[in-house]
């Protein structure tokens, strides 16, 4: 390592323990974590130049790969004439991307307030239910991930997370993911209460999730029956994430509410979105507009970045190359795993959004390193952290995704001479 990639190394790690959050700090450096320097496409280099393939993708942000030329010109182009806006006049691409995602997303999906974050967007989904409904319960999931914000952590459903910080929202009811028979026994158990089911169409942090075939569309029909909202997380499965425009349309559904967020600039800006259908807004907001609100949420940056982003993901048929590339992963994945079953202990996912859950969580603190050194990024699931997360961009190509299953064989070699079977002993 040369003198200045060591100081730029030093010093970025002395101001995270320092100033940003000292015992994360401490975590990534014995995990291996480098100094990220630039991006482009499926490639990060480090601090000493040294490339990696990015499997991990932001957690589903870099949906279009980094720094996406199409979507930063649109940024530079809006950058020249408006940065934020004034709130108080008519903001074109804000206008133009509400109009946008009415047309994108399914069903009678259609009026947008849009923020800067999926946690923001879950926010807003929640008051919007609750205004339009008069009622107070939400019904979530356990395993379930919404974000951090007290409202989104009410209905998130990891007690670990929950509990430092409790009381949070009263009258959240959680219930096992992919049981209609447990959902089923919430609504009966308050059949006037509940103003809406937040669910995620595939758990992503609950250890990559994915309910059987019905499941939504069960949801769909109890909500109907009870007059509850049906709301869809979205925020890491849509945008053509997992072979779909949205993961709800492999069964064809539609919810009352979608959030959205992480990929929706492919990359480049902050910004989430809720999306209802006009029925649900009106019954919420149509005599108080400005009930919910965001001093940054919509601004020009953002959405020029958004309304580029889905005009890339639909002419570049991203989601059909998710498809095609995750079908390359999953089996490649599946077939490791046949050759490894004291460490992997199953292969699941849906297009770019797979997860390998391993035996024990002690092998990932292996297995990440190890592909880090071989210049391959994944995570571990934030809920399920035996679960590691392959979720690349929607751009990856043939050629990657088998050099990143090569780097997977060659960690599983180094886990099991380092530990063997001893962790399940």
């Amino acid at each position: 390592m040369s003198e200045d990639a060591r100081e730029n190394y030093d010093e970025t790690y002395q101001n995270y323990r320092r100033y940003v959050n000292p015992s994360l700090a401490r975590v990534m450096k014995l995990a291996g974590s480098v100094v990220e320097s630039h991006a482009q496409g499926s490639t990060v280099w480090d601090h000493q130049g040294k490339q990696y393939l990015d499997f991990a993708g932001g957690y589903g942000v870099f949906t279009l790969g980094h720094r996406h030329p199409r979507v930063v010109a649109a940024v530079e182009t809006q950058l020249a004439l408006m940065g934020l806006a004034t709130k108080t006049m008519f903001t074109p691409a804000l206008g133009l991307l509400a109009k946008r995602l009415a047309e994108d997303t399914p069903g009678a999906l259609e009026i947008s307030f849009v923020s800067n974050s999926g946690t923001e967007a879950i926010e807003a989904a929640l008051k919007l239910a609750r205004a339009a409904t008069n009622r107070t319960h939400f019904l979530a999931t356990w395993g379930a991930y919404h974000g951090k914000t007290f409202g989104a952590l009410s209905v998130s459903g990891r007690e670990r997370y929950q509990a430092p910080f409790a009381p949070l929202l009263p009258d959240v009811l959680h219930v096992p993911y992919d049981d209609v028979a447990a959902m089923r026994a919430a609504f009966v158990a308050h059949p006037q209460q509940i103003a809406a089911c937040v669910v995620e169409p595939i758990q992503g942090e609950g250890g990559i999730i994915v309910p059987h075939d019905g499941y939504l569309t069960a949801l769909r029909a109890l909500c109907d029956e009870f007059g509850a909202l049906l709301i869809f997380d979205e925020v890491q499965t849509g945008l053509g994430r997992c072979g779909y425009r949205f993961a709800c349309e492999h069964e064809g559904v539609v919810p009352d509410i979608m959030t959205l967020a992480k990929g929706l600039s492919g990359g480049i800006m902050p910004i989430g979105a809720c999306i209802s259908t006009r029925a649900v807004w009106e019954a919420g907001y149509k005599h108080e507009p400005l009930l919910h609100t965001s001093t940054f949420g919509g601004n020009p940056l953002a959405c020029a970045a958004a309304l580029e982003a889905l005009a890339v993901l639909e002419e570049e048929d991203l989601a059909s190359n998710a498809r095609v590339r995750g079908q390359q992963l999953l089996l490649g994945l599946q077939q490791i795993a046949q050759a490894w079953p004291d460490i992997i202990a199953q292969v699941r996912g849906r297009g770019l959004l797979i997860g390998v859950e391993l035996t024990h969580e002690g092998y990932a603190g292996v297995l990440l390193p190890e592909m880090l050194k071989h210049g391959i990024i994944v995570a571990w699931t934030l809920n399920q952290q035996r679960v590691l997360r392959f979720e690349p961009p929607l751009i990856i190509t043939e050629a990657e995704v088998t050099r990143c299953l090569e780097v997977v064989a060659l960690a599983l070699a180094t886990a099991r001479e380092r530990f063997g079977s001893s962790l399940l002993s």
